[in-house]
C-alpha cells in the first residue's frame, strides 16, 4: 500500500500541480482574510472570529477539491494504467485506502499553510484558540468528506474534466442539503424533513467552527467518508472482476 500512497504524493508534488493547487487555496483563503480585516477599518487591534472564513472556504471547496481529486481513477483509466493496478498483488481496497490517504495528505499540506494567518492575527489582535481549533477540526473533516466523494466520482469515468464538473454538481447539492430540507414544500412532510436535514453537513460544520465537538457530528463525517470509500472499493473492484 505505501508504494501507491509515494507514487500519488509524487505526482502531485514532482509536478507544479500541487503547489499550483495550493497556491490558489492560499489566494482565495487570502482574500477572505482581508475582507475580515477590511470589516474593522478605524480600529487598531484585530478581534474578529474565524468561523465566517471557514464558511467562505467551505464554498471555496466546492470549486477546489474535485481538482484534487479528478484524476484519481479517471487519469488511471485513460492512460491505461489502471490495468496495473488490477494485476498488482495489493488488493483493490488497499489501493483505494493509499489514494485516499494521499489525497488527504496535500490536503493537510493546503491547510498548515494557512496557520500564517492566525498567527499574525494573534500578533495584531487576539484569537480564540479553542474555537480555531474545533473550526480546523471541522474543515479538515469538511475536506476529507468532499475528497471521499470526488474520489468515488473519479472511480466512475475515465474523463477528469467530467469528474470534476459533476463532483462540484454533487457538492454543491451536498452543502445546501439544509436549506433545501427547510424549503416550504418540504416542511410541509415533517418526516421528511427531518430526514433530509439528518443528511445536512453545514449544521454540523457550523458547531465546529463555533467551538464545539461533539462525537456525533465526528460520526456522521466519519461515516459518509466510508461509505463513498466503499463505494469507490465496489466501481473498482467490479471492474475488476469484469476484466476477468
Amino acid at each position: 500500500m505505501f508504494p501507491i500512497y509515494k507514487k500519488e504524493l509524487q505526482s502531485f508534488f514532482y509536478t507544479p500541480f500541487a503547489y499550483a493547487f495550493a497556491a490558489l487555496f492560499m489566494l482565495l483563503f487570502s482574500l477572505s482574510f482581508s475582507s475580515g480585516i477590511a470589516k474593522l477599518e478605524g480600529s487598531n487591534t484585530w478581534a474578529f472570529s474565524f468561523t465566517e472564513m471557514f464558511y467562505s472556504v467551505i464554498l471555496y471547496f466546492i470549486f477546489l477539491i474535485p481538482l484534487l481529486t479528478m484524476r484519481t481513477f479517471a487519469d488511471e483509466r485513460k492512460n491505461g494504467t489502471e490495468v496495473l493496478l488490477m494485476t498488482s498483488p495489493v488488493s483493490v481496497l488497499k489501493i483505494v485506502i493509499a489514494k485516499f490517504l494521499a489525497n488527504v495528505t496535500v490536503y493537510i499540506f493546503m491547510l498548515l499553510g494557512t496557520a500564517f494567518f492566525p498567527i499574525l492575527t494573534a500578533i495584531k489582535g487576539e484569537v480564540i484558540v479553542s474555537q480555531l481549533i474545533c473550526a480546523y477540526i471541522g474543515i479538515f473533516f469538511w475536506g476529507t468528506m468532499y475528497i471521499a466523494v470526488g474520489m468515488f466520482i473519479s472511480s466512475l469515468t475515465e474523463s477528469s474534466i467530467l469528474a470534476a464538473i459533476i463532483g462540484e454538481v454533487i457538492m454543491f447539492i451536498l452543502l445546501f442539503v439544509d436549506d433545501f430540507s427547510n424549503t416550504a414544500f418540504i416542511s410541509q412532510y415533517p418526516k421528511v424533513q427531518s430526514v433530509i436535514y439528518s443528511f445536512a453537513a453545514q449544521p454540523r460544520f457550523a458547531y465546529f467552527s463555533e467551538g464545539f465537538i461533539r462525537l456525533s457530528d465526528m460520526v456522521f463525517f466519519g461515516s459518509v467518508i466510508i461509505v463513498f470509500l466503499a463505494w469507490t472499493y465496489i466501481a473498482i473492484e467490479k471492474r475488476r472482476w469484469n476484466r476477468g
